[in-house]
C-alpha cells in the first residue's frame, strides 16, 4: 500500500496525525507510528521526525529539558568535595549521606528539603560535570599534553612502580606539593616530600619558592635527617628536579637518580600517598605566600644567598 499513495497523500496523513500524536501517551504513540509506517512505508525514525515537525514553522520541535541541578546544588557539592579532602566523585557519592548531616549540623550548609533531596541522589557523573572547572582550577589549570623534553630528562632513566622490587633503605621517592590554593600565579610555598621505599620513613621540607638551589639545600639536609645515607632518588618530570643543578648534585654525591613516566602518578605511588596523608592533611589546600624569586640567589635569580631561607622554615 505504501507504494500506491503519493507524497502529497503521505503529507496529508501525517498532518492529520500530528495533533493526535503529540497529545497521546507512550503506548498510543507507538501504535500511531506502527500505522503510519505501515501506510507510508517510512522508516520508524523518519516517521517520528515527521510527526515532531511544528506545522506553523515547518521545523522540528526541539526537546527542552529543564535544569535539574542549579547553582545552589553546585555550591553544596563544592563544600562537600572540599570537606571530603577532595575525593573522587565515585567515593564522594558514597560519603555524601554521612557528610551532609554533619555539615548541616555545624552550619556549613543550609539546604531546603528539595535541594537536600537532589544532593543525596546526585550521580558521580553529574558531580564530575558540575565541578569540572573547580577541579581544573584547584589543579592549577589544564595540564599541557604537548610533549616536551630536555637534554637533562633524556639523560635520566625512567623507573616505573614495578621496577622497585625490594630495595634496601636509602632509595627514596621525592615530590613537590604546591601550596598555591586555587591559583598558581605569583610565589607560594612548596613542600618537598621524601619517602624511603623500604621503611616508609618520610621527611618534609618547606621551600619558600620553587627553585633548584633550594631543592639541593633540602636534599643536603635530608642526608643528615635520614638514619641511613640516601642512595637513590626518584623524581617526577618537574623542571624543579630535571635540571643541571639537582641532577648534577645527585651524581656528584653518588646518588642514583631516576624519574617517573610523564602523567603516570602511580609510578610515584609511595610519595603521592604521603603527599595526601601527611602534607595535605596537616597543611590543607590553602595558599601560603612565598618569596619573590628575584630575592633568591641561584643560577637563574640574583640576590642574597638561597640557603638562608630554608633553615628558617624547617
Amino acid at each position: 500500500m505504501a507504494g500506491k499513495i503519493s507524497m502529497r497523500a503521505k503529507r496529508e496523513i501525517t498532518s492529520a496525525l500530528v495533533e493526535r500524536y503529540r497529545a497521546s501517551g507512550r503506548l498510543e504513540k507507538a501504535r500511531i507510528l506502527d500505522e503510519l509506517c505501515a501506510v507510508t512505508g517510512w522508516h520508524r525514525k523518519h516517521a517520528i521526525r515527521a510527526l515532531s515537525v511544528d506545522g506553523a514553522s515547518g521545523s522540528a520541535v526541539p526537546r527542552r529539558r529543564s535544569r535539574t541541578y542549579g547553582a545552589s546544588i553546585r555550591v553544596a557539592l563544592i563544600v562537600l568535595w572540599d570537606a571530603s579532602d577532595r575525593l573522587c566523585s565515585k567515593r564522594l557519592v558514597a560519603m555524601i549521606p554521612f557528610l551532609l548531616p554533619a555539615l548541616e549540623r555545624h552550619g556549613r550548609l543550609k539546604l531546603s528539603a528539595d535541594e537536600r533531596s537532589k544532593v543525596l541522589k546526585v550521580s558521580a557523573a553529574t558531580i564530575d560535570r558540575l565541578l569540572s572547572d573547580v577541579k581544573i582550577a584547584a589543579a592549577g589549570g589544564r595540564r599541557r599534553r604537548a610533549g616536551f623534553s630536555s637534554a637533562v630528562r633524556r639523560q635520566v632513566p625512567v623507573r616505573t612502580f614495578n621496577d622497585w622490587g625490594s630495595p634496601p633503605p636509602g632509595y627514596c621517592e621525592a615530590d613537590l606539593v604546591a601550596h598555591g590554593g586555587m591559583s598558581v600565579s605569583g610565589a607560594f610555598i612548596q613542600t618537598l616530600t621524601m619517602v624511603d621505599i623500604a621503611t616508609g620513613w618520610t621527611e618534609c621540607f618547606p621551600l619558600v619558592v620553587r627553585e633548584a638551589a633550594l631543592v639541593v639545600e633540602a636534599l643536603e639536609r635530608a642526608q643528615n635527617l635520614f638514619p641511613w645515607p640516601v642512595r637513590g632518588l626518584d623524581f617526577d618530570n618537574d623542571s624543579a628536579f630535571m635540571n643541571d643543578t639537582v641532577v648534577s648534585w645527585c651524581r656528584s654525591h653518588d646518588v642514583e637518580v631516576t624519574r617517573s613516566r610523564a602523567y603516570k602518578k602511580n609510578d610515584q605511588a609511595f610519595v603521592e600517598q604521603k603527599n595526601g596523608a601527611i602534607v595535605r592533611r596537616l597543611v590543607g589546600y590553602g595558599r601560603f605566600e612565598g618569596i619573590d624569586c628575584s630575592l633568591i640567589s641561584s643560577p637563574v635569580c640574583g640576590g642574597t644567598a638561597a640557603h638562608q631561607f630554608l633553615p628558617a622554615l624547617v
